[in-house]
């Protein structure tokens, strides 16, 4: 990727195990989604991540993460955004058939910018 090419921000929600997953792959990529997971959906907005880290992640996993990464928008424009409730519940659906070719996508390492427990 080029320091010329546009990228944009997107959260994703996640609990403790995936979490060391991610950082066991350097933090530049998803580990690969579980049969019961046919989609990977990265959320555009930070407050949406937040409610479901900390109200869904918590209960389940006893911890819940807010990530934010950059991916190359070029790239993205291939998946719709998706509206999964309210205004601002905006959702990328990706294949998991297509989570190898999205990591590849990803511009940075991937942060942690919310913790809850």
């Amino acid at each position: 990727m080029t320091s010329e090419q546009k990228t944009t921000t997107l959260w994703w929600p996640t609990g403790p195990r995936e979490l060391e997953l991610v950082r066991e792959l350097g933090r530049r990529a998803w580990p690969p989604r579980l049969p019961e997971q046919p989609i990977f959906y990265p959320v555009l907005d930070e407050d949406y991540a937040v409610r479901i880290a900390r109200d869904w992640n918590v209960r389940h996993d006893g911890a819940g993460f807010v990530t934010r990464f950059e991916v190359d928008t070029e790239f993205l424009s291939r998946y719709p955004v998706r509206q999964a409730g309210g205004r601002t519940i905006l959702e990328l659906w990706v294949p998991a058939e297509d989570l190898d070719e999205f990591n590849r996508h990803i511009a940075a390492v991937i942060e942690v910018v919310h913790e809850f427990r």
